[in-house]
């Protein structure tokens, strides 16, 4: 049985050819012909069944059919998390996220933060690598490197929390924190870089709603910690 293969096409439905990279995997790497089933994903929820109606050096098609995913887990989930010097373990994470599934991935510049620059387009292509493999049909946002305090002030909508190792400021189980939600309203979990966020940083996002919470009681490296939080909001939400 040959696998399914699957190509990112934002807005499907209005186009009749491949994005330039995704051809060029087609063409060159598939060896795609003419006759030849595909599957897109639009990144909104929806498959196409397709197959190839012309091949030179683009790839067009044509869709049979539509194919809505229903998405497994209630509440939209945000990450928000501080890159870390080696980008390598933000894009193992960005990857591994989004196989397990989560709506919206932001970067933010802390006062610890040793990462100064990032590029969003890049960890972009590996979450739109990882969706495909993992048939995912919704792509999560990515977003560009935010500094913290700006963050803070334009996210205010649904459930917040900061996780945070400061002893002297009370913290939460962030799982048994989400098993008591009775609503589907987003959920907004911040991680902070490898020498934490500062006190001042809590403080500030407490005063603006965000609760404060703990990862357990082991010290996770950045990435573990980002990772563990979208999995505990999964299985919290799971359908």
């Amino acid at each position: 049985m040959k696998e399914a293969r699957y190509f990112y096409v934002p807005q499907a439905i209005e186009k009749k050819e491949l994005p330039a990279e995704e051809a060029t995997h087609a063409l060159r790497v598939l060896r795609l012909k003419p006759g030849d089933e595909l599957f897109l994903m639009d990144g909104e929820g929806v498959f196409y069944e397709a197959y190839v109606t012309q091949t030179d050096k683009h790839c067009y098609y044509q869709i049979e059919k539509a194919l809505p995913q229903p998405k497994t887990w209630n509440a939209h989930i945000h990450l928000g998390i501080a890159p870390t010097k080696m980008m390598e373990r933000i894009e193992w994470l960005a990857e591994k996220a989004t196989e397990i599934g989560f709506d919206e991935l932001s970067f933010l510049h802390c006062k610890f933060s040793e990462r100064k620059t990032l590029r969003a387009d890049r960890v972009e292509k590996i979450v739109i690598s990882a969706a495909k493999q993992s048939r995912k049909s919704f792509l999560p946002q990515v977003h560009e490197l935010t500094p913290f305090s700006q963050f803070i002030d334009e996210n205010e909508v649904g459930h917040r929390y900061i996780a945070h190792c400061y002893d002297e400021i009370e913290r939460v189980d962030f799982f048994n924190e989400l098993n008591q939600l009775t609503d589907d309203d987003p959920i907004t979990v911040l991680v902070g870089p490898e020498g934490d966020f500062s006190i001042d940083e809590v403080k500030l996002a407490m005063a603006k709603g965000y609760k404060s919470i703990s990862l357990g009681k082991s010290r996770l490296r950045t990435e573990t910690a980002g990772l563990y939080a979208v999995m505990l909001a999964q299985l919290a939400k799971r359908k």
